[in-house]
């Protein structure tokens, strides 16, 4: 099967799944839930051919002390070796990477894993609302999550993998002073809230071409749908506005991997916002695949004869 997603009635779109799991705060439950909530099947039955690479299952690392203000750098930095091999066996196997987590923090091994496997210039869009992109000398809480950025851009480290011209941000509203000051010095290209509402959806995707890795933090949707998530943020992201960013990424032919992040049922105060939120992140990577909210037919349809 070909990989990549490319405009054309007649393509089989094709996606490799990978899915890490962390052993702490519930996020390591968002993948299982999310395949549970018949992810496959329905990219399935929607045209993809999906090879479902499993489960990562990742040790904590005995006195893993902090390096710096860097919380539990030797278990991060193992899981990302772990992830971008998987990766870079999915995306050389043939297929578009999809990679469920848990935390942020994958975007480091899954990028990292894409960028050996295509050796070309990679770019980056990355819808969340936050940044994620603090270094180990300004992040006020220690968590790789909230770095993961940064250690992948060429400007700010020895060997990263995109340069900041290359990356686009969609969503964000809660973003650290240190994290602005990063994103102005670097000149990203940052499509804030502030702008979604002035400018529109549908004129910030026109100004988002050519990007090629998609990763999708859910707490980028509003948490009134979203609220089984670690960090919501209230003002995001419209289900429409969600949506039409992932049809227009499909659109583009473009898309190379996606990652999905930060589903977590432990925040969920009901079943119900676990569901929505479980939903929510399935019709994101539908949309990803070519799912169309005006409606889909299989390339080879025929109408029946009388």
């Amino acid at each position: 099967p070909r990989g990549g997603v490319e405009k054309g009635p007649d393509l089989i779109r094709s996606a490799g799944l990978v899915k890490r799991l962390r052993a702490q705060g519930g996020v390591e439950k968002g993948p299982d839930l999310i395949r549970s909530a018949g992810l496959v099947k329905r990219l399935r039955a929607q045209g993809c051919v999906v090879t479902d690479y499993g489960n990562l299952c990742l040790e904590d690392v005995p006195d893993d002390e902090p390096a710096g203000r860097v919380k539990r750098p030797r278990a991060v930095g193992s899981a990302n070796q772990k992830l971008a091999h998987a990766v870079y066996t999915a995306k050389t196997d043939g297929h578009t990477p999809l990679m469920l987590g848990g935390d942020h923090s994958l975007a480091i091994g899954s990028i990292h894993g894409h960028a050996a496997a295509t050796r070309g210039d990679l770019s980056v869009l990355w819808v969340d609302a936050h940044a994620d992109i603090n270094t180990p000398l300004t992040t006020p809480t220690g968590n790789v999550h909230g770095q993961s950025m940064s250690y992948l851009i060429r400007e700010l480290h020895s060997k990263p993998c995109v340069s900041a011209k290359d990356i686009v941000y969609i969503g964000l509203r809660d973003v650290d002073p240190e994290e602005h000051y990063i994103l102005k010095y670097l000149g990203i290209k940052v499509f804030s809230m502030t702008e979604v509402d002035s400018l529109g959806i549908a004129r910030v995707m026109e100004e988002t071409c050519d990007y090629l890795f998609s990763t999708f933090d859910i707490d980028a949707i509003d948490p009134s749908l979203t609220p089984a998530t670690g960090t919501p943020v209230a003002g995001g992201l419209t289900y429409r506005e969600g949506i039409y960013i992932t049809e227009h990424i499909c659109e583009t032919g473009l898309l190379s991997a996606v990652d999905l992040v930060e589903v977590n049922p432990r925040q969920g105060a009901t079943e119900a916002q676990v569901l929505s939120t479980v939903e929510t992140a399935v019709d994101v990577l539908l949309g990803c695949f070519g799912r169309l909210r005006g409606g889909n037919h299989p390339a080879d349809y025929r109408m029946p004869e009388p």
